[in-house]
């Protein structure tokens, strides 16, 4: 199915995981695709998350879709260096038509940071990985967008930015990706007139090679008994609502956040 043909996806924190099945998902239907990551190698450091070893990176297995791809390691919470990247990116693939803002990360354990008593150093890092790299990576695309006056962007954020954890733990990963949530919550109002959307998607427990792993080690019956569906969701499955908001089935949606959390909401 070739519902993108023609159209440029960028892809940020592509290298494995689910920005890795984003970007091959958006390949599949068509589009160019390019990729940022820290590091495009990253791959390696999870045997579950390996790549086959006729592959270096996941640019190799995109190319595979019959698409242009590149790919850029960037860092992704220094604004000039994802300056640099998305230029160097639409200088070999064209115009951005397609962002999927899915770069982030937490950092310590995940008892530590109690809302009351967040490391200062830790909070900075969290949201320069998540909310700074989110808003860098819309800078550089929304201009070109209004001009066309076409676009979708999609930003990633959390079920940990949409409720609290049981006993206010982990909350500087919270609290950035909550800003996440009002950030593009904004960014839809404001570019609605210019014909781009704004939606941001809401992981909840998702069994990825490097999360099945910390899933397993921290007692997976119990993570998953918190969801109505009692089972973690896939990767394929947040690909599905990322074609959704990627492609003209979702041309009137814009504003929302759609959580992939089995229920974890309700």
């Amino acid at each position: 199915m070739n519902r993108l043909k023609g159209k440029v996806a960028l892809v940020t924190g592509a290298a494995r995981g689910l920005g890795r099945e984003y970007a091959l998902r958006l390949a599949s239907l068509g589009a160019d695709v390019g990729v940022i990551d820290i590091n495009l190698m990253s791959h390696k450091e999870f045997e579950r998350e390996k790549l086959d070893n006729k592959y270096e990176t996941v640019v190799d297995v995109l190319k595979e879709f019959n698409i242009n791809a590149y790919g850029v390691e960037v860092d992704i919470s220094n604004e000039e260096e994802v300056k640099q990247a998305f230029n160097e990116i639409k200088n070999n693939l064209g115009e951005i038509d397609i962002l999927v803002a899915n770069a982030g990360g937490g950092t310590g354990l995940l008892t530590e940071n109690l809302a009351s008593s967040i490391d200062s150093e830790q909070l900075e890092i969290v949201m320069a990985r998540n909310f700074y790299g989110t808003l860098y990576s819309v800078k550089n695309v929304v201009e070109s967008m209004k001009q066309r006056r076409t676009g979708k962007i999609i930003t990633v954020t959390s079920v940990a930015g949409l409720k609290a954890n049981s006993e206010g733990n982990y909350a500087h990963y919270s609290a950035a990706k909550a800003a996440i949530v009002s950030f593009t919550k904004n960014l839809a109002r404001e570019l609605g007139e210019y014909n781009i959307t704004a939606n941001a998607i809401a992981p909840g427990y998702i069994s990825t090679g490097r999360l099945s792993e910390q899933f397993e080690k921290a007692g997976a019956v119990e993570f998953k008994n918190q969801t109505a569906l009692k089972r973690f969701g896939t990767p394929k499955e947040c690909a599905d609502v990322i074609e959704f908001l990627a492609t003209d089935l979702s041309d009137y949606v814009t504003g929302t956040v759609i959580d992939v959390t089995g229920g974890l909401m309700n």
